[in-house]
């Protein structure tokens, strides 16, 4: 069985800002520490929610060093690492190494893409460079590259690629993948609705954007806990926190119950004024409150 890095859910954070578009480390220390204090497993920074394409590489030095100090191995710390370029992904690997990561999240690579060949070279020679155990990431709806089942297989192969964020929306494919590769690659969801469903055919957890506002309740989901329940409860939440592009929604909703996350990074905007409704509509009727 390969490693595990966490079971239950991984808070996929988010990136603070403040005015004048510098990251906001007071925040950031805050929403640490609710994080642990509320029972998630673990920490996923700099990925899509924490808007990795938009900060700096000292930025990223920075948050990773004082993220992994600050949590001092409570929990593990995985750190975005994916890029386009290999070079410059195991150049990203080998620095949040250094720093003190527990694991790295690899996106498949975007825009110029890659074949199915291509995808295991990739993650071959950047998991042959490093030692830290790795986290594939397939989102296909914002690579346009999609990790095939047997490409997981000869990927499972590899000793210290140990699992996946599947967000590919496919629950056929991920079962098929499940039967090929068995214990061989740990299975997250990527999608906070589907987690019911991908630890039904032998998932273990979720890397979740829905546990920036409720890491308790997304973790109970996670380890089986009322999941039916909360997940019918919660899902017009989880709908929500994707009406726009992930992470408009989880930073207004922030920012709407009162902690500081600032704006996103442009090429992102925010919200239209009717998605704004939508989404403190529905954090009202759940009554929903943050104390960091």
């Amino acid at each position: 069985m390969k490693k595990i890095l966490f079971r239950g859910s991984a808070t996929a954070l988010v990136t603070p800002f403040c005015e004048d578009d510098s990251v906001n480390f007071e925040v950031l220390s805050q929403l640490v520490e609710y994080q642990i204090k509320s029972g998630t497993q673990a920490l996923v920074i700099l990925g899509t929610t924490g808007e990795s394409p938009t900060v700096s590489y000292e930025e990223r030095k920075e948050i990773i060093s004082k993220v992994v100090n600050q949590v001092n191995k409570r929990i593990p710390i995985i750190v975005g690492t994916g890029s386009n370029s290999t070079k410059i992904a195991l150049n990203l690997s080998k620095e949040a190494e250094f720093l003190g990561a527990d694991g790295i999240l690899i996106v498949t690579p975007f825009y110029n893409k890659t074949s199915q060949a291509g995808l295991i070279e990739h993650y071959k020679y950047i998991a042959e460079n490093v030692d830290l155990p790795i986290i594939l990431y397939n989102v296909p709806s914002r690579t346009g590259v999609n990790i095939l089942p047997q490409t997981y297989k000869k990927l499972s192969e590899i000793s210290n690629i140990v699992a996946t964020k599947e967000a590919n929306g496919d629950i056929s494919s991920i079962i098929e993948t499940k039967s090929l590769c068995g214990d061989d690659l740990n299975v997250y969801s990527g999608n906070d609705d589907q987690t019911l469903p991908i630890i039904s055919v032998g998932g273990i957890g979720v890397v979740s954007v829905f546990s920036n506002i409720m890491p308790k309740d997304s973790q109970m989901i996670a380890s089986g806990e009322n999941s039916r329940e909360l997940l019918m409860k919660y899902y017009d939440l989880m709908d929500a926190l994707f009406c726009d592009v992930n992470p408009i929604p989880v930073k207004h909703a922030l920012n709407f119950l009162g902690v500081n996350c600032g704006k996103c990074r442009l090429p992102l905007w925010e919200l239209s004024n009717d998605n704004k409704k939508k989404l403190e509509d529905i954090l009202i009727k759940h009554e929903l409150k943050i104390s960091l």
